[in-house]
């Protein structure tokens, strides 16, 4: 098991290339089931949940191979098996999305229950009615089993607007007969990133970008080429990381408009940073002071579905929050063990007081301390964050089981360390 160890107080300074996105190219890749023709993508982060992902698409008979520095050629001219692999899929919670396009393919699948981050409960009823709506049968015991005699285009009306139900939904609806219309669908970049990269294949997808999809199925896809876009979760991470270390970086490629309503709740936190053409440059001067709301309130920052402020950064801005002067509400309401990971900032010498499972009131700025003994990554994105504690803190932090932040960040030991930051991976035996 890899540990990190952090000698803290170094300000990051000079420039990074933003990896794709991670969550994009996790349904990218079983989006390429549903054709029998190769398709080639590029930009693919080389992390560890893609690395599974590409095993459990070769269990089940898809041929895939690399196509260069970040490029796969994937070809499932023939899928040999509709059972997923428990092992392999227990591990990432984006198995999940084979449901839709193995449905499509085959007509029928067995799925165990997908792994993923300990952030709470993360329900798959979603999935499942949508599915159904669209001609699918289920059952559950120890793992999903979905059957279909063929896929029927429906309207639907999601009851939640998630992600990965709506990816799922899509991926069926493109190859079923007939019109699908997918009412309050997620519309993140990498919900939006599918859309393009299936209508690239030959699928007629309508509303890209917003909250009703219209789907027009066809009999076939074709082959093609496509790139993933920058990962807007890894370029916040490191904004975050240049604030509170007071450094300058630039962060090239970095699809500065997926970051609107992140800089205005950056902005909140007193850190700004500028746009050159796709870049992003984080100045070293932040002001780093909590704006509060009129009448001088204690400002609230609550995670939303797109395009409101990302759940997953939750954990990123809470640590620039303990940085910045003045008081701030944290308000997670998606998960309730996404802030499970404060007391290790207390450890640090943080002052949060957790005041429920999805609320957490910081109070800052604090002179974070060095901590060697009790700091463990919980998740990919609380990992990260205790990273960034790390990197503005007093002294030398060892933080254990990175392995979960090398689920979701590609190289980002080498990428701090391009930047002046002493971080040294460790294995432990």
């Amino acid at each position: 098991m890899d540990r990190f160890v952090i000698q803290g107080g170094v300000p990051l300074n000079g420039t990074i290339t933003a990896s794709g996105n991670k969550n994009a190219a996790l349904k990218l890749l079983p989006a390429c089931l549903l054709t029998e023709e190769p398709v080639i993508l590029h930009n693919v982060p080389d992390i560890a949940d893609v690395r599974t992902m590409i095993n459990i698409l070769r269990g089940l008979g898809v041929d895939v191979e690399s196509a260069g520095a970040k490029s796969w050629r994937v070809h499932a001219r023939e899928v040999t098996t509709h059972v997923v692999d428990r092992r392999l899929a227990g591990q990432i919670r984006a198995s999940i999305v084979l449901a839709g396009p193995l449905l499509a393919r085959l007509g029928r699948l067995e799925l165990p229950p997908p792994g993923g981050d300990i952030i709470g409960r993360r329900r798959v009823d979603t999935h499942m009615l949508a599915l159904q709506a669209l001609g699918a049968r289920f059952d559950m015991n120890d793992h999903f089993t979905l059957t279909t005699d063929g896929l029927r285009g429906a309207d639907i009306l999601l009851d939640e607007a998630s992600v990965t139900a709506t990816e799922n939904a899509i991926m069926a609806a493109v190859l079923a007969e007939g019109t699908t219309i997918i009412r309050n669908a997620a519309s993140e970049p990498h919900v939006q990133d599918l859309c393009h990269f299936l209508n690239r294949l030959g699928a007629q997808i309508e509303g890209i970008g917003s909250n009703v999809l219209t789907i027009q199925g066809v009999e076939r896809l074709g082959g093609g080429e496509f790139r993933v876009g920058a990962d807007y979760l890894e370029v916040g991470s490191f904004i975050g990381a240049a604030a509170v270390t007071r450094g300058r970086v630039r962060i090239k490629n970095a699809s500065p408009e997926h970051l609107k309503m992140i800089a205005l709740v950056f902005n909140r936190l007193g850190v700004h940073w500028e746009v050159e053409g796709d870049d992003v440059i984080v100045p070293e001067y932040q002001p780093l002071k909590i704006v509060p709301d009129i009448g001088n309130r204690i400002p609230e920052i609550k995670a939303q579905p797109w395009p409101a402020f990302p759940s997953d950064l939750m954990s990123i801005a809470l640590v620039v929050a303990t940085q910045a002067e003045g008081t701030v509400l944290f308000h997670e309401w998606m998960y309730d063990s996404r802030f499970y990971f404060v007391d290790k900032l207390v450890y640090m010498g943080a002052q949060v007081v957790l005041c429920d499972p999805h609320r957490c009131l910081i109070q800052g700025p604090t002179q974070l301390r060095g901590e060697v003994e009790r700091i463990t990554s919980p998740d990919i994105r609380a990992g990260m964050a205790l990273v960034l504690a790390a990197l503005c803190a007093e002294g030398t932090t060892i933080i254990r089981n990175v392995a979960q932040v090398d689920r979701g960040y590609e190289d980002v030991d080498g990428k701090l360390r391009q930047l002046g930051a002493k971080i040294e991976r460790v294995t432990e035996e």
